[in-house]
């Protein structure tokens, strides 16, 4: 199942895992240049990448970038993951075309900090693709949901915040939306988790 998923007007379309993972691989498909993957996991992204993407990737845990490692050597990308995390990219001012991230944003400590980070190593408009899971719409059970589950999944789910707005988060941190899908996946036993896929770029700079 592929293309944009489509619901009566105003409602959030409801997808599934399969073709959330379509959406996903066509949105990092678009990708282009030198690209930083922030929270780059295991790998998970290589094979939707672009053939000619020259790939950097930022890892901060040690289990997971040695396993990221070796998947990028596989897929033959030459850059060793950096250790760091995403409040303190270690790169020069302007030096990568696009930045990526899959289920970053709701598990770093500080979101704001590593968006303004995310900013300063883009090249001016240069791209950024984050998909996330985020808060639900305000007044609805699932946000109460949410908010009472995310202590708890903050210290069991690697720093997991099921609770952030992370599309106001990018627009404040200076990124404009070419593209923004708003979906609710299906996920049991507390039904469909809001998730957000945001294509953009780095905005100009404010007078």
């Amino acid at each position: 199942m592929t293309g944009t998923p489509t619901a009566r007007p105003g409602a959030v379309p409801l997808v599934d895992d399969d073709h959330l993972d379509d959406l996903e691989r066509g949105f990092v498909a678009r990708l282009r240049g030198r690209v930083l993957e922030i929270g780059a996991g295991e790998g998970e992204n290589f094979g939707a990448l672009h053939a000619e993407v020259e790939w950097v990737g930022l890892e901060p845990d040690a289990r997971r970038r040695a396993e990221l490692a070796t998947r990028a050597r596989e897929w033959r990308h030459g850059s060793e993951p950096l250790d760091a995390v995403a409040e303190a990219i270690p790169l020069p001012d302007a030096s990568v075309d696009a930045v990526l991230g899959t289920y970053v944003l709701c598990s770093v400590g500080d979101p704001a900090a590593a968006l303004a980070e995310v900013r300063r190593v883009l090249v001016p408009g240069g791209r950024v693709v984050f998909v996330d899971h985020v808060v639900a719409p305000p007044g609805t059970l699932k946000r109460a949901v949410q908010r009472v589950a995310t202590p708890i999944s903050r210290r069991v789910c690697h720093g997991c915040h099921w609770d952030r707005d992370t599309e106001t988060a990018l627009t404040a941190a200076g990124f404009a939306a070419d593209e923004v899908l708003r979906l609710r996946v299906r996920s049991m036993p507390f039904g469909p988790v809001p998730v957000l896929l945001f294509d953009g770029r780095r905005a100009a700079e404010r007078a």
